[in-house]
């Protein structure tokens, strides 16, 4: 029997040591094994996804709101710092807004959930979510945050939550004890995040077994088609756009920005981690590309937490497969409104274990998609994440090197130099910087 004991024992630490990710790969290819050779019978294991789902939903409303104040709080109000903290502000959830609307298109012209044909009790949710554009502006400011967070009104949880952060940083010192408990839930709700994701596995095997069964083999070739779309979609995004922005409005050649910045992409691609990926960035910003430190140092970081252009643009495509696996129409009101979700909401989930599908999962809520999509989405969500994560360190880079040059704090000669000139230059700047200090 103890025997017996320590063989499950050393099973569980091997088990435990596998990283999420690939814990997740394996029980969404276990649940389509099993879900095939059961067939309809595999419905029996549909409530353990069903469980995960609405843990998830739990997390929804108190980790946006807690994450929101606190990435707004974070930015304090200081002379240049204040009008860079206000120029990167604006960059980032400007260029979120274009990326998600690029995923939106490429999802709709490349229609990965066609002709699925899932099905869900959707259609009075779908039905009720599609008020005029006016309703739709008018409601997302709350007559009453309170109901509003206890409804899951997404919208006015998140214009409430800001809101309330400019308040905080506008009354300095006194609203620091109201931003310490924010920051403390905060982070109690990135553990419990981090807790809930570690059952991601088996709530995917669960829900993965019952769409197998119910669906059969159609199911395999829209995961094709979403990591298809949504790299080109990222590749749109920084070969295209970001060129644009390079170009037109900073006057820069894209082709030395893109061989600057190229270790730092590796390892963005290699570790899926925007912050993972930070020393990296702050290396290539000031190393290859000239951007004075106190630029990097502040921009950089700050795009680390509120800059999600990758995960937006993964949010339009990955919504859109939701709605066509499940045949329901969107408006183009209910375009706006993820739009407008992705947007505001990426303030505050970067940096979150698991963020991706927690902000799927935000999306599809405000529209009224079914959540049963985001188990398809899990099993291939490590793929994706390394193509996101690509464009989320690229539009740092980009915002950095755009709002440096504005400043004057950008050395185009540095900039125009080749990597070897580039890495001389350097080691000389930084030597004159150890000698000034000395």
């Amino acid at each position: 029997m103890s025997q017996h004991s320590s063989i499950v024992g050393r099973t569980w630490s091997r088990w435990m040591a596998v990283p999420l990710w690939l814990q997740i790969l394996i029980g969404m290819s276990l649940g389509i094994m099993v879900g095939l050779s059961l067939g309809e019978q595999a419905a029996v294991l549909k409530p353990i996804g069903t469980l995960f789902v609405n843990t998830i939903k739990m997390l929804i409303v108190p980790l946006v709101f807690c994450s929101l104040i606190v990435g707004v709080t974070s930015m304090q109000d200081t002379a240049k710092m204040g009008r860079i903290g206000f120029k990167s502000f604006a960059f980032y959830l400007g260029t979120t807004s274009i990326a998600i609307s690029l995923g939106l298109a490429v999802g709709h012209i490349m229609k990965p959930g066609e002709g699925l044909g899932m099905h869900a009790n959707v259609e009075e949710v779908a039905a009720e979510a599609a008020p005029s554009v006016m309703e739709t502006l008018i409601n997302i400011v709350p007559t009453n945050p309170i109901a509003a967070l206890a409804s899951g009104q997404i919208l006015q949880v998140i214009v409430f939550a800001v809101m309330l952060g400019v308040a905080l940083v506008l009354i300095g010192e006194r609203g620091r004890p109201a931003v310490q408990v924010f920051e403390s839930l905060a982070e109690a709700m990135y553990k419990l995040t981090d807790i809930v994701m570690k059952f991601a596995p088996y709530g995917v095997f669960g829900l993965m077994a019952w769409v197998a069964g119910a669906y059969g083999v159609d199911m395999l070739l829209p995961l094709i088609k979403i990591i298809i779309a949504v790299y080109i979609g990222c590749l749109l995004h920084i070969v295209g756009f970001y060129s644009i922005v390079l170009s037109v409005f900073a006057k820069l050649n894209p082709v030395q920005f893109f061989k600057g910045i190229s270790n730092a992409l590796a390892v963005a691609y290699t570790t899926s981690s925007s912050a993972g990926t930070l020393p990296a960035s702050m290396k290539c910003a000031s190393e290859s590309l000239g951007v004075n430190k106190k630029i990097s140092s502040f921009v950089l970081p700050l795009g680390t937490t509120i800059n999600m252009d990758g995960t937006a643009l993964y949010q339009g495509v990955t919504a859109l497969f939701v709605a066509q696996a499940f045949g329901i129409d969107l408006t183009w009101v209910d375009y706006v409104t993820i739009i407008l979700t992705a947007t505001l909401a990426s303030i505050g989930t970067a940096g979150v274990p698991g963020a991706g599908l927690v902000m799927l999962t935000l999306v599809l809520t405000t529209v009224g998609l079914p959540l049963e999509g985001v188990a398809i989405i899990a099993g291939i969500d490590r793929v994706l994440d390394m193509a996101r994560t690509v464009v989320n360190v690229s539009g740092d880079l980009v915002a950095t090197t755009v709002i440096a040059k504005s400043e004057d704090e950008l050395d185009i000669v540095h900039y125009n130099a080749d990597m070897e000139q580039s890495a001389a230059m350097a080691e000389q700047a930084q030597a004159n910087e150890d000698k000034a200090v000395s």
